[in-house]
């Protein structure tokens, strides 16, 4: 049978079933769509994180107070511990060439303006904090050396911050804000850099860390000590330089018994993506329990049709049709049934994924790979579950069939 002959014979059987070869193809259609609904969801969520805590710093390490618990985890809890102190940071930055510093002190604070109030973060900090963390400045100014030195009692807001006070995207430099029962002067509006929950960066303020200790918190302990390597090949290097002189600061022989904890960018980012790809796994796992329905869903139609084709079997066996052919023939009719499940399967993913990016704003993302991946796995699956009835077709007797009713 020549391949013209094997396409005919397909379209054929198409244009006589359309209804139920249409019921067939839905399961594969919404097998193969959820799959990689789910794929895209899960790969767009992970290029999101990604480029979240990119956004945080350019070759960040982290340093926390706290002793370190396997795993990651601190006893103590970001900014609950005081084990870090200014003169930290300030060894750091004299002591270990190339990296750039910003200790800062955190905490949550109710702030008023003009009868507006919000609750916020409020992060004391210090000028190169900009640099550090991948902060812009949208108008004004950020904290300076002389400010910071003089405990000035300045502030500058997060966009979302800014919207919460004075309205969106209202003049808010030269304002006042009261934060406690000290009162602040605007000096600048940090740029967008998008986010959510508790840690967004722009639902923050930012005064000066010397403000901070001395009128909101007291003491000169730190939240955190922001540390900048000089490249990300130089992050792992760095770090243990960090490591090493914060243990001989602290007098603390055993690293088992280190009362600080350090994370790099890259530890964030693996660990991230590893959530999210496990996550995207499980989520197209389930997804992939419809696309064995629709697998089965094939086998009974395949099946179906096998006996209601009896006589026609028979009869081209009977005029010199081989076995091979007849397997072929049906083999070929239940990859196209999936081949074309997965093609409107993939037309129908597009469409979702526009919609859930533009209307619900959750961020998707199709890859080459995960259509290639589709149209192989329906391929195989029209093979998987088209066998049988394929097999079971080429075997009929021509005798027996021709004497079908």
């Amino acid at each position: 049978m020549s391949f013209r002959d094997l396409l005919e014979q397909t379209f054929w059987f198409f244009s006589n079933n359309k209804v139920r070869s249409g019921l067939t193809m839905l399961g594969i259609v919404v097998g193969i769509g959820s799959v990689i609904v789910m794929i895209s969801v899960g790969e767009g969520a992970q290029a999101s994180i990604q480029d979240r805590i990119q956004a945080i710093g350019s070759n960040l390490i982290i340093v926390m107070p706290g002793a370190s618990r396997s795993g990651g985890f601190f006893s103590g809890g970001r900014g609950s511990a005081q084990t870090l102190t200014q003169a930290d940071a300030d060894a750091i930055s004299s002591q270990i060439s190339g990296v750039q510093v910003a200790p800062e002190l955190d905490t949550r604070k109710q702030v008023t303006a003009k009868g507006t109030n919000t609750n916020t973060q409020i992060i004391g900090t210090v000028p190169t904090y900009t640099d550090v963390r991948n902060v812009s400045i949208d108008s004004g100014s950020f904290i300076t050396d002389n400010e910071n030195k003089s405990s000035s009692k300045v502030a500058v807001l997060g966009p979302s911050a800014r919207d919460d006070l004075f309205g969106t995207g209202a003049g808010a430099v030269g304002q006042e804000v009261r934060i406690g029962s000290a009162v602040f002067k605007v000096i600048g509006i940090t740029q967008s850099k998008g986010g959510s929950g508790f840690n967004n960066p722009d639902d923050a303020i930012y005064i000066p860390l010397s403000t901070m200790q001395h009128f909101l918190m007291g003491g000169s302990y730190v939240s955190s000590i922001g540390v900048s390597a000089p490249s990300q090949d130089a992050m792992a290097s760095v770090q243990q330089q960090i490591t090493d002189l914060l243990l001989q600061r602290h007098k603390i022989s055993n690293p088992a018994l280190a009362d600080f904890s350090i994370m790099n960018q890259n530890d964030i980012i693996s660990t991230a993506s590893s959530v999210t790809k496990t996550l995207t796994e499980l989520l197209a796992s389930i997804a992939g329990i419809s696309l064995l329905v629709g697998g089965i869903g094939i086998m009974n139609m395949m099946l179906t049709t096998v006996t209601e084709r009896t006589r026609e079997i028979g009869l081209r066996k009977s005029v010199g049709a081989k076995k091979s052919d007849i397997s072929l023939q049906f083999l070929s009719e239940s990859v196209m049934l999936t081949f074309l499940g997965g093609a409107i399967g993939i037309v129908l993913d597009g469409i979702v994924s526009i919609i859930i990016a533009n209307v619900i704003g959750m961020p998707t993302a199709i890859s080459l790979i995960s259509v290639i991946a589709v149209f192989a796995v329906s391929a195989l699956i029209g093979i998987v579950f088209g066998y049988y009835p394929a097999r079971r077709a080429a075997n009929l007797s021509p005798i027996v069939a021709l004497r079908y009713e």
